[in-house]
């Protein structure tokens, strides 16, 4: 069916599209928090504070969306969400205080959550359409658009200010929503071809059990998943908010070549997940998990304790490399036992790891030092790799 097959590569493009461009705008973000900090005149603690209303926001615009997906489908929650997000990131410069930072920033880690989970249950929908483990090339644009939006927020660190370098970023996110919303918003929302015996078959199975709460081993995979998708997005978070910083700090690097530190953590998490379906079809997914989970600590570890810049931008890569296919992996699989709200679930723990775990690392950063703060990603990207191989047998089928 040539009609249904061109309305799912639109699908997979304007996805793409969301993806890479949320990657962008949050970046965009991280690379100028070193000179927000000053504008504020905060401390580490102060800082992780405000950072906290991120979390605070995502989170709990996370544990709603699924119920607005469900009501509204997921391409309209999507387009929401994209338009609240690239308006909300022009606000961050045009605080004064912690407090008002950490304001704005609720704003901006709600509209982070809710798209976050409405366009990876869309996501998750085309993967079971296609049959293919296509998740970790969505991530991947996410992490394309993130080294983008890093490299030119380095690029532009030492001529423009943050006010106007991230309403920039307004304007550019705007317009790409405009064109990505409008493909998105005239295919309507997967659904089993009638066509087919089997999908029809399977479409009734959905609606008699779209009543039923998921039995309890069902619930409690859902959650493991969403504790691997914890322990690897902590890293994720780590990286985008402290990293330039402890390259600025700690190893004396200049801003720009501080802001490279995400682009290299970036860019190798783009390679990974450009190759992630190859290696997931020929490996398997608790493989991958585990070899991915193995290379982050050391590279973690790496760059954390590394006494020279370029050891450090070293580290990161490797971190990036060994994390990238570990989320998409998690998410995919709670989508395929739970649905939307499996995706909601996960989804909702995976980006509290990443969007909890910067203030987390603030704290410890005044208790101990910020090299030994950055040590706790491997830490959790070790628990990752023993919760995935203590559930290896507790999957569903690919």
């Amino acid at each position: 069916m040539p009609g249904r097959r061109d309305d799912l590569t639109r699908l997979r493009a304007a996805l793409t599209a969301f993806f890479a461009l949320d990657g962008f705008v949050f970046a965009g973000w991280v690379v100028r928090i070193p000179a927000i900090k000053e504008q504020t005149g905060a401390s580490a603690s102060a800082l992780g504070l405000a950072l906290l209303g991120v979390s605070a926001g995502a989170v709990v615009t996370m544990t709603l969306t699924g119920r607005l997906v469900r009501r509204y489908d997921s391409h309209r929650v999507t387009v929401a969400c994209a338009v609240l997000l690239c308006l909300s990131i022009a606000l961050p410069p045009l605080t004064h205080s912690a407090l008002a930072l950490g304001v704005v920033l609720l704003v901006f880690g709600s509209a982070y959550g809710g798209i976050n989970v409405a366009f990876n249950s869309a996501a998750v929908d085309l993967v079971a359409e296609l049959r293919r483990p296509i998740m970790p090339s969505f991530h991947a644009a996410f992490s394309l658009g993130g080294m983008v939006g890093a490299g030119l927020g380095g690029l532009v660190a030492g001529s423009l200010s943050p006010t106007r370098h991230l309403l920039a970023l307004t304007v550019t996110g705007l317009l790409v929503t405009l064109v990505a919303g409008r493909a998105l918003l005239r295919i309507e929302p997967l659904a089993p071809s009638p066509s087919e015996g089997a999908a029809e078959e399977e479409a009734t199975a959905e609606k008699e059990g779209a009543g039923r709460r998921p039995d309890r081993r069902t619930r409690r995979l859902v959650v493991t998943f969403g504790l691997i998708a914890l322990c690897t997005a902590y890293g994720e978070g780590a990286m985008a908010d402290w990293g330039a910083l402890h390259l600025e700090q700690d190893l004396d690097a200049s801003p720009g070549l501080a802001a490279a530190g995400y682009s290299c953590f970036a860019l190798a998490m783009t390679v990974g997940r450009l190759t992630g379906t190859t290696l997931l079809e020929r490996l398997g997914r608790t493989a991958t998990v585990v070899a991915g989970g193995t290379t982050a600590v050391a590279g973690m570890l790496t760059g954390a304790l590394a006494p020279s810049v370029w050891a450090a931008l070293f580290g990161f890569a490797i971190t990036g490399l060994g994390l990238a296919n570990i989320f998409p992996v998690a998410i995919e699989r709670a989508g395929a036992l739970g649905g939307p709200s499996g995706v909601a679930t996960a989804s909702t723990l995976g980006y509290g790891g990443m969007l909890l775990g910067p203030p987390a690392i603030g704290f410890m950063a005044d208790w101990f030092s910020l090299p030994a703060a950055l040590t706790s990603v491997a830490v959790l990207a070790a628990v990752a790799v023993l919760v995935a191989v203590a559930t290896r047998r507790a999957t569903v089928p690919a």
